[in-house]
């Protein structure tokens, strides 16, 4: 939920200065489904859980359908570094049997019990690339208090990026496009 939130606010901050982000809103996107197919199977994965074999298999095929979203879209601003952000994430869960690892510190610090952490993450002992795990903490008392990884970082400044990238000042009319014959004059 964390990263949920990070993305919304980094979506509608260039509201903030009075500018809105044209770049996002009006990008064509290819195979827009397949994104929307990742986001709902890891709300389902995480809020309601699969059968435990399933589970791990499910999570990893959602970053998979995500990375594809991404890579037909790489010329999209901020599509490579969200791409960067969920392949780390990706093979770190691929890695580690489905899961995510997580710090101990991290749990803690968040207010998560590290035992009985999110279906999607969990403190390991013997961890695969433990650094790219959730090794950060928003605190607890904070609003949404959790933890977060290096991939999450980079997805919300891929799509901060994506956001702020073609802004335009809210109200002013949009610009024409130069004709092939006012650019040759």
């Amino acid at each position: 939920m964390l990263v949920l939130a990070a993305c919304v606010l980094a979506v509608l901050s260039p509201l903030l200065v009075g500018r809105w982000p044209a770049g996002l809103a009006l990008q064509r996107w290819r195979w827009p489904v397949l994104i929307w197919i990742a986001l709902g199977a890891q709300i389902l994965i995480i809020e309601f859980g699969l059968p435990n074999d399933l589970a791990p298999v499910a999570h990893v095929a959602t970053y998979a359908i995500a990375l594809t979203f991404l890579w037909l879209n790489r010329r999209a601003a901020g599509a490579l570094v969200v791409g960067a952000g969920a392949f780390t994430n990706g093979l770190t869960i691929a890695l580690n049997g489905g899961v995510l690892p997580a710090s101990r510190a991290a749990t803690e610090a968040a207010g998560i019990d590290p035992d009985h952490a999110f279906e999607n993450t969990a403190v390991m002992d013997d961890a695969v690339l433990p650094w790219l795990g959730d090794v950060f903490a928003w605190p607890d008392p904070l609003p949404l208090s959790n933890t977060f990884s290096v991939g999450d970082v980079l997805i919300v400044a891929g799509v901060a990026i994506a956001a702020w990238s073609g802004t335009r000042r809210l109200g002013a009319p949009a610009r024409e496009p130069e004709s092939a014959t006012d650019a040759a004059a």
